[in-house]
């Protein structure tokens, strides 16, 4: 069987989606495309040279009865209906985070799912596929290091736009470290504050830039996230992990050292898309496997995405609270036993 997909969301990660199911991938083709600019899906068709339905809208989309699922991948306000009116039209669904701007919009989608009594969503948390982190969760769990006692993640960017707000820093950034810090510790978020050390001079004057996020886990571990959107030198994503009989530790990937007139230098990334090309080919070769299969997506399920937004709500409150903020227990949406 091969999957066959329809897209929403012709951007530059909707776009990297279909070229690696088109290319790098097997078991998926892509047979249809929309985007909120049919300008823009149409340039896609073109570059990619795809094979695929442009549809002028994404209902126009989901009634195709031949889509076996769909992909995701416009801004993240549009999720929400989006998973929605996918899962009403029995389409197995591949969303990028966040699952849903709003708790109450996650909700809706956790208890949609549920009601039709099989996994149909798999959020786009990458990190959990990256060999990197994959290798750092085993380490903990072989226990030589003694219990975790604190986490130290680093998320730094080389410039935002104008349009990156403080806010943004949360949902659209330090979501990937709420995810990945939860698969990791195998815990929940308890509180959270949010620190502002001395802003750059590179951040506009709608974006407090960095951004320290402390947070208590449940089981009292202590994490502490930087978020730095305007650090100049490139793409740069870290995680310590900081144990009674050790440190363990995820840097920057390093391709070169190069040395030249009287220095030592390491290239830096300059590119997300590249520093987890290979945890996006093998987030949606897994969606692909298990669609194929027949069962049902087993990676980030729509709860975690749900549990990702609860915690980012938190934060964001704490952005503009001078203390800790208590992040709320997670309540059963109708979980559906997943």
């Amino acid at each position: 069987m091969t999957v066959r997909f329809g897209v929403i969301g012709t951007g530059a990660i909707g776009t990297e989606h279909i070229r690696r199911v088109e290319h790098r991938l097997s078991g998926g083709k892509v047979v249809a495309v929309t985007d909120i600019s049919l300008e823009a899906a149409r340039r896609c068709i073109d570059t990619l040279r795809l094979d695929a339905q442009l549809y002028e809208s994404e209902d126009e989309l989901f009634q195709d009865p031949s889509i076996d699922a769909v992909i995701i991948a416009s801004s993240g306000p549009a999720h929400e209906g989006s998973v929605l009116k996918a899962i009403g039209a029995g389409k197995y669904v591949f969303v990028e985070k966040p699952l849903a701007t709003t708790t109450d919009g996650c909700v809706r989608i956790v208890q949609a799912e549920a009601r039709t009594g099989r996994r149909l969503v798999q959020v786009g948390f990458m990190r959990r596929y990256d060999p990197g982190y994959r290798a750092l969760k085993s380490e903990i769990q072989s226990g030589r290091y003694g219990a975790p006692l604190m986490v130290r993640c680093v998320h730094r960017n080389a410039y935002v736009d104008e349009r990156y707000t403080t806010e943004m820093a949360v949902l659209d950034t330090l979501i990937h470290e709420i995810d990945i810090v939860r698969w990791l510790m195998e815990d929940e978020f308890d509180s959270v504050q949010v620190l502002y050390p001395k802003s750059t001079r590179h951040a506009h004057a709608r974006l407090k830039d960095p951004q320290i996020f402390n947070f208590f886990m449940q089981s009292g571990v202590v994490v502490m996230a930087e978020v730095f959107v305007n650090c100049q030198y490139g793409y740069d994503i870290q995680c310590d992990v900081v144990c009674e009989d050790g440190v363990i530790s995820i840097t920057s990937p390093q391709f070169l050292d190069i040395l030249h007139a009287g220095l030592r230098s390491h290239p830096l990334m300059q590119d997300w898309k590249l520093r987890f090309a290979d945890a996006y080919d093998a987030e949606l070769q897994d969606f692909i496997d298990h669609v194929e299969c027949g069962d049902g997506p087993r990676g980030p399920s729509s709860v975690d995405g749900y549990i990702a937004t609860l915690v980012g709500d938190a934060c964001v409150s704490a952005q503009t609270s001078k203390g800790w903020v208590k992040i709320p227990q997670i309540r059963d949406p109708n979980l559906g036993g997943f």
